[in-house]
């Protein structure tokens, strides 16, 4: 069985039209779950009672469970969550008002919100303390040291755990074709499956995630070079 190179070249269109599907899932749940991680990392860092650990509970599922898993038990798990709802508040929702898309991005940004609550915490402790006495002694709210001083450093020092983070999100939404999100993996599985042409599909999807990983990684690099010379010097 030889490659089919024309068939390859005919649906690199094609496979391409998921790429911006691709790339939503992602960067809206590493926003919100960067967003959410860096609460959660400020929380933890103080040891909040009680809610210190509720995060530490969440953490712990979201890191040590499947991705797929997890987006199973949401995916089939809201409409339950809906019906039940409408039953003890006397609602009238729609138990399959809500979108694919919407439980991917969900899960996805709770998923990332796990990890990159570790990320931050590792990127809060480098930060040295002296900064933050000597912000206070000079009369600096604590809301001001933190977005003026803590949380810009912190998020020096993590660049390079948050691209990791990034890639792996992009690699991750592969998994969102099961609930029915058109990404790239589902239009190769829709070309795959029409044509009979399952290796030169999964060649074409290969590349295009390897391409946009090699280029993320190019980005978050640029931005670890020109960030880092600044970091250095504190």
């Amino acid at each position: 069985m030889s490659i089919d190179f024309p068939f390859m070249y005919e649906h690199v269109g094609d496979i391409l039209k998921g790429v911006p599907t691709t790339l939503l899932i992602a960067v809206i749940s590493m926003v919100f779950g960067l967003v959410i991680g860096t609460i959660f990392a400020l929380i933890r860092k103080r040891k909040v009672p009680v809610i210190n650990q509720v995060i530490v509970v969440f953490v712990s599922f979201f890191r040590s469970t499947p991705l797929i898993v997890q987006l199973f038990a949401f995916y089939y798990g809201t409409p339950v969550l809906i019906e039940w709802l409408n039953k003890v508040w006397q609602l009238s929702l729609d138990p399959d008002g809500v979108s694919s898309l919407t439980i991917v991005l969900f899960v996805f940004t709770l998923h990332s919100a796990a990890y990159l609550t570790e990320v931050m915490r590792s990127g809060l402790k480098s930060v040295d303390d002296s900064q933050i006495e000597a912000a206070i002694t000079v009369g600096l709210r604590i809301q001001h040291i933190l977005m003026r001083i803590v949380i810009p450093q912190a998020l020096g020092y993590a660049i390079p755990n948050l691209g990791n983070q990034f890639i792996a999100l992009i690699k991750g939404t592969a998994i969102a074709f099961v609930v029915q999100v058109t990404e790239i993996l589902a239009i190769s599985q829709i070309i795959a499956n029409d044509g009979y042409r399952f290796v030169e599909v999964y060649i074409i999807a290969s590349v295009i995630y390897w391409i946009m990983a090699l280029f993320f990684e190019w980005v978050f690099g640029k931005m670890e070079a020109r960030v880092g010379k600044y970091l250095y010097q504190t």
